[in-house]
């Protein structure tokens, strides 16, 4: 038991030949399964009946439905259903869609092309600007460009196991990745741009409670200002294209989507990868898992702060903002999990120049798999590893910054762009 802790401890057992190994298998694995499932669709629909793209079909859904001018109708349960069945046949699962007015913009336009030719462009146009903010994170590494591990950090990037999560779905956590982790690449050197993505991420509200939190905490006023003109200018957009009764409709959706999804977990316990989650799989009420999460995003919301205002290494504070936006929402999904592939860019990219700590290629390792087997291991035996893995992370990231009191150089942010 002490040499297995040992190597944890020092990641000894992570050795470049099991990532290859590893990193492959998931790769062509994920490549196999999406091309049977391709192989083996009726139409539109896989084998089982559901749309190719699972969550996409909501997508193109409700911008049909903005197509024919009822932009509004895109949050009534019934008509969107309705349309989806229209599209997709009869028999095609409920997927509804619940995004804030201005992502019908890009539902409209996608809509504009037929079903599979709008999947493939939206998920290759996102999983582009996902590869280039992984790009941008571990462009800084000198260790990064060196062989033979020069192709290592591009074979994690496309293998990482979110990636085959969200191409099923075909969800936005590719964009979400991509917005974000580029976000922090140029926050350092170019804070309006980092600004301009911030506000583009919110599409995705429940991830900007810790944003703005650690702008404000670091007086990043450039950052904070171009985020809210981004937000303003995307909100009069779609006022102006789509009128207040879309915003009417969108909000009063909004208290049946918290029930449904999140409150009573008709998506699936063992989907959502938050505390949350936790306490009600195992049979908690409602309130204490609602105190639970709170008590934990004001615990990271703290941290955060402290972090962020201390001396800790930027790709340190940036992993941390990272997985802290996850733990600190009660919904995130599977795919939303990809958030974790630029945290672990960050630190790997990180630990390349200027070494590793105690545990932490182990922890890196264990960030990889998670969202492999996050959600089977909540389905089969009740256990969230995703959430005990991204505790154990973050954990682990502030006991680095208390062990960095003293000033260090920022590292790989002084040549991302």
């Amino acid at each position: 038991m002490a040499r297995f802790v040992d190597r944890l401890r020092s990641g000894a057992w992570l050795t470049r030949e099991r990532m290859w190994l590893v990193a492959l298998a998931v790769l062509v694995a994920g490549l196999a399964g999406a091309v049977y499932v391709v192989a083996t669709a009726n139409g539109l629909n896989d084998r089982f009946g559901r749309p190719l793209g699972t969550d996409f079909s909501s997508f193109y859904a409700a911008g049909t439905l903005v197509d024919d001018g009822l932009p509004a109708a895109s949050f009534d349960l019934a008509t969107h259903y309705a349309r989806e069945q229209k599209i997709f046949g009869t028999g095609t699962p409920d997927y509804s869609f619940s995004y804030p007015p201005f992502f019908l913009l890009v539902a409209a336009a996608l809509a504009l092309l037929n079903y599979l030719p709008a999947l493939l462009l939206w998920q290759g146009a996102t999983f582009g600007l996902y590869l280039w903010a992984m790009r941008a994170i571990f462009r800084g590494s000198e260790a990064s460009r060196a062989e033979p591990a020069a192709w290592m950090p591009l074979l994690l990037t496309a293998a990482f196991p979110a990636v085959f999560v969200n191409l099923g779905h075909g969800q936005n956590g590719f964009l979400t990745a991509g917005l974000f982790g580029m976000a922090l690449a140029v926050l350092e050197r170019r804070p309006v741009l980092a600004g301009i993505l911030f506000g583009l991420l919110s599409y995705k509200p429940q991830f900007g409670f810790m944003i703005p939190l650690v702008l404000l905490a670091t007086w990043r006023w450039r950052a904070i200002i171009a985020a809210a003109a981004v937000v303003a200018a995307l909100v009069a957009a779609s006022l102006a294209a789509f009128g207040q009764a879309s915003w009417q409709a969108f909000f009063a959706a909004m208290p049946f989507a918290r029930s449904a999804l999140l409150e009573q977990g008709n998506t699936g316990w063992f989907k959502i990868q938050s505390v949350f989650a936790w306490v009600r799989m195992w049979g908690g009420g409602i309130e204490l898992a609602y105190a639970a999460q709170l008590a934990l995003a004001l615990g990271i919301a703290a941290a955060l702060v402290w972090l962020w205002r201390g001396a800790a290494a930027y790709p340190v504070k940036a992993a941390a903002l990272l997985i802290g936006s996850l733990l600190a929402t009660p919904f995130i999904l599977d795919y939303d999990l990809m958030l974790l592939a630029p945290a672990i860019a960050f630190l790997a990219a990180d630990g390349m120049r200027r070494g590793f700590g105690p545990y932490e290629k182990s922890m890196l390792a264990a960030l990889w798999v998670a969202p492999l087997i996050a959600r089977s291991a909540a389905q089969t035996v009740l256990l969230p590893l995703g959430v005990l893995a991204m505790l154990a992370a973050f954990a682990l990231l502030l006991r680095r910054a208390i062990a960095e009191r003293a000033p260090r150089p920022h590292g790989i942010l002084d040549s991302a762009a």
